[in-house]
């Protein structure tokens, strides 16, 4: 199989397996939102360990710099508040509103590019992050308030990506490093609610203990297929991907958890695609473009 087509199978696995989040973590009942962040801060890794330790890949821990480690300790502090806020939502059925957090954290990162790098936009770039705006003001009155919960998602995730990008680690390095800066309140935490008899790891069945262990390698291994598909495919074709997620997401708000989705609500999300369709089309366009002038150039340099 050629490796850009491993790699397009590769994203697919984890764009899915994130996608159908929402079906997984109600199981885990009736263990609350901040139990199983913990329980799946301690099982990633586990999970992460076992992998590292199949592959003997070891060496990375003596190259680490401590900005890297630094940078990887805030990663861990961000993405601990996503998956909190991941598991709450779906949880207390607002697994529609997760799945527009994730619909527009794309328009979040161009955002943070031009805040934090301050990146120029292309016109139909503006035009999107204009569309996404428009489209969470429409949201927030069909709410009757902010969609704060898709908000911090996008925001959160996109900080995770910015502190990832400056940290330059590898998919299951980056998951050890943050994985064992949580690991001690987390371990800690689980520890105070067997003490005062609120925790549910060992009082339902063997059921739960496997599916509270499972979270770890679930999210170990999408993280695995995603790098893996990273190194594969170029990163338009990666950002195309990056849909399936939301869509699945959405889908089991929708068909699986029969959340309610008035009229205005329907229009929020539908400028929300509208929005994603004009950026996506802007990246390939561009992309297109730079692929033509990297072929010309060489053309030119012979004349």
């Amino acid at each position: 199989m050629p490796e850009s087509r491993r790699g397009v199978l590769y994203g697919i696995a984890a764009y899915a397996m994130w996608g159908l989040f929402p079906l997984y973590w109600p199981l885990l009942k009736p263990a609350g939102a901040v139990e199983i962040l913990a329980h799946r801060m301690v099982w990633s890794l586990v999970a992460v360990l076992a992998i590292l330790a199949v592959r003997r890949h070891w060496s990375w821990f003596r190259s680490m710099t401590r900005r890297q480690v630094l940078l990887l300790t805030l990663a861990a502090l961000v993405i601990s508040t996503n998956w909190g806020m991941y598991i709450y939502a779906v949880n207390t059925g607002h697994v529609v509103e997760s799945a527009l957090g994730y619909f527009i954290n794309p328009l979040v990162s161009v955002l943070f590019g031009v805040l934090v790098f301050r990146e120029r936009l292309r016109p139909w770039q503006w035009a999107a992050v204009g569309l996404g705006a428009v489209a969470v003001l429409v949201l927030a009155f069909d709410y009757g308030r902010l969609p704060w919960i898709a908000l911090v998602l996008a925001a959160s995730f996109g900080t995770y990506g910015l502190v990832k990008k400056a940290a330059q680690v590898g998919a299951a390095e980056s998951l050890t490093i943050e994985t064992l800066v949580l690991l001690v309140p987390a371990l800690g935490y689980l520890v105070f609610l067997q003490a005062n008899g609120t925790g549910t790891f060992v009082d339902h069945g063997a059921g739960h203990i496997a599916l509270l262990v499972g979270a770890g390698l679930i999210t170990a291994v999408p993280l695995l297929f995603f790098s893996a598909a990273a190194i594969r495919v170029p990163l338009t074709v990666v950002g195309l991907l990056q849909y399936i997620a939301p869509v699945l997401q959405f889908l089991c708000g929708i068909l699986v958890a029969h959340e309610t989705m008035p009229g205005s609500r329907w229009i929020g999300f539908a400028i929300v695609w509208l929005a994603l369709s004009v950026f996506t089309w802007d990246s390939l366009r561009a992309a297109r473009a730079t692929r033509r002038r990297a072929g010309a150039e060489p053309a030119l340099e012979t004349v």
